[in-house]
């Protein structure tokens, strides 16, 4: 039987000033999935994929590798759970690429060589060896992400939560990011608005509008119902 990795049940989330971000959305994802979040700017795509570690936290029930999101959990929860944002620039800080990376095994009590260990490794799996003592501030977009997400891979995390991987890169750029995604073995969770990045990675597509699931199923039926990309604002190019 598929392992349930993410279990959301009836989950809101309204922010400070009103605005109500998500509606009773009820999502299950299973081990090994690679599933797109879709949907219009303003449908809630990154409020729950912030709720999924713990950055945004609110009613409703979330599960993940069977323990809900609490106090007590959530280092443990932040270790299985990689979220890579839409601007490398706001998960690199440090002088050089080696040091970023090794940011989260060294926060999680990791020793010396299991650092060193997971640094190499996590470079490894997105390209980058090699790249350790260069500044993260002047490689090019497409080689910060790759960075970006090895800052999570270091923690060998079990899924892996990637905001609007293409943003900003050439189409070469976006086709080595796919190949590197690819080759990753966790479950992805990836929110974008590039539908051939979606298609060329997701075998699962949920559509989020005004913070409600409003479809879920195969990549390649969601992908060939143009009326309905269009009712949620969708479009593929061409």
């Amino acid at each position: 039987m598929t392992e349930e990795i993410v279990t959301i049940k009836d989950l809101s989330f309204g922010y400070p000033d009103g605005r109500q971000a998500l509606n009773d959305v009820s999502l299950t994802i299973y081990r090994g999935e690679s599933v797109a979040l879709v949907g219009p700017n303003g449908a809630g795509k990154s409020t729950l994929i912030l709720h999924l570690n713990g950055v945004l936290r609110s009613n409703g029930s979330i599960r993940l590798l069977g323990k809900p999101i609490d106090d007590k959990n959530l280092k443990w929860i932040r270790s299985k759970v990689g979220l890579v944002f839409q601007n490398p620039d706001d998960q690199l800080f440090s002088p050089t690429v080696f040091d970023d990376v090794a940011f989260g095994p060294i926060n999680m009590g990791y020793s010396d060589e299991e650092v060193r260990q997971s640094v190499n490794h996590a470079l490894e799996m997105v390209g980058m060896e090699g790249f350790e003592k260069r500044s993260p501030h002047h490689l090019s977009i497409g080689e910060k992400k790759r960075v970006a997400i090895a800052t999570v891979l270091s923690m060998s995390p079990e899924i892996l939560v990637i905001d609007e991987p293409s943003s900003n890169l050439d189409p070469r750029g976006k086709w080595d990011l796919i190949e590197v995604l690819k080759s990753l073995p966790v479950t992805r969770v990836i929110v974008s608005h590039d539908l051939e990045l979606v298609e060329a990675l997701c075998q699962r597509t949920v559509i989020l509008d005004r913070g409600q699931v409003a479809a879920d199923g195969l990549t390649i039926d969601i992908l060939a119902n143009k009326k309905m990309l269009s009712k949620h604002g969708l479009a593929i190019a061409g």
